[in-house]
């Protein structure tokens, strides 16, 4: 393709993405460098006839004219990184120093807010990913082996949990694991305890959390590997089959090698959508004990005070940073194997 004609082609999409993509991400990072403006404090004198007394509050009038002034807020460079809120390199410099041992460094350094939710966030994208993948190929490979009549209506059963908002997912799955709910009220009879909850566990609630993500996410997958196994080169099939290869045998040797790219992809775009995992937590009302990145910068612009903009927007850098050292393997991989091929 001529340079010239690449360059119009891909000029749209290259705009779109530098003006909602670029922009906000480098407004985040300038944001990021500042913080909230101090408030002026004023003294007022009220007199009354037992005698005269002095009280401070906030000058109205010169905050808004400093905030006109400012609109960023104050200046703090890399500050807002290293607070106790985000990397803590105080906290951890201190927690190094007086630990007893590596399990209360560990205990220490993993209540601290920012590295807490990126327990959780890191723990939801590697258990969530693998199960999403070999789930929706294992459901694409039994719908595309079913009569056409049937497939309508498989499929149709297989993108619901997609369909579904993810709020409005968690909340259904929320009610149902109450104790007065379907699935809660079950598991109570079953193992013959009426005081028995999902909900009275943190380990329980992260695996709530991660079961609804395999659920709501799976049908993605499904897509993507349903049509590619459309493209699936019917003559290596047939020739396999001639020489008597069993079904386990053409799916390994032939099937995944085709679609070993689909499923890097699949990858790389799950991975991008659990780390900013926000929805679930919030239907689940699981703030107490599972708080992600996104689930911070999401605190930080309803705080009661104020918004605090700078912590949001250095959580969102993190969060960016995050998501590209979490990929960057896999796409050197897949651009070593491109290289190779070519």
């Amino acid at each position: 393709m001529p340079h010239k004609t690449f360059f119009w082609f891909f000029f749209p999409t290259g705009l779109a993405m530098i003006l909602f993509i670029g922009l906000p991400i480098v407004s985040s990072f300038f944001q990021s460098l500042h913080i909230e403006n101090q408030q002026i404090l004023m003294e007022v004198e009220n007199c009354d006839p037992f005698g005269c007394t002095t009280n401070v509050r906030v000058d109205v009038e010169a905050t808004e004219k400093l905030k006109e002034q400012n609109p960023l807020g104050r200046f703090n460079g890399f500050g807002t990184y290293a607070d106790r809120n985000h990397l803590a390199f105080d906290e951890i410099g201190e927690a190094w120093n007086t630990s007893s041992s590596t399990s209360e460094f560990k205990d220490i350094v993993l209540n601290l807010p920012f590295y807490k939710a990126m327990l959780f966030t890191l723990t939801f994208c590697f258990a969530v990913t693998p199960p999403v993948i070999i789930l929706g190929f294992i459901v694409a490979l039994s719908i595309n082996t079913l009569a056409k009549s049937l497939k309508g209506l498989a499929i149709f059963g297989s993108i619901l949990p997609m369909i579904v908002t993810p709020l409005i997912g968690s909340l259904v799955l929320f009610w149902m694991i109450d104790s007065q709910g379907i699935i809660g009220a079950t598991i109570k009879i079953l193992f013959n305890d009426p005081n028995l909850s999902l909900k009275s566990s943190s380990t329980l609630t992260w695996i709530t959390l991660i079961i609804y993500g395999i659920w709501h996410n799976t049908p993605f997958a499904f897509i993507v590997f349903y049509a590619a196994l459309q493209t699936v080169p019917q003559d290596p099939i047939e020739a396999a089959l001639i020489d008597g290869a069993s079904r386990f045998q053409r799916v390994r040797y032939i099937v995944i090698p085709h679609l070993y790219p689909v499923a890097t992809f699949i990858m790389l775009i799950c991975l991008m959508d659990n780390f900013r995992v926000f929805e679930p937590i919030i239907g689940f009302s699981a703030e107490g004990v599972a708080q992600s990145l996104s689930w911070m910068i999401y605190q930080d612009l309803r705080n009661e005070n104020k918004m605090l903009f700078g912590s949001a927007g250095a959580t969102s850098m993190l969060t960016i940073i995050g998501i590209a050292i979490l990929l960057t393997p896999v796409l050197l991989r897949t651009w070593r194997e491109f290289r190779t091929e070519r």
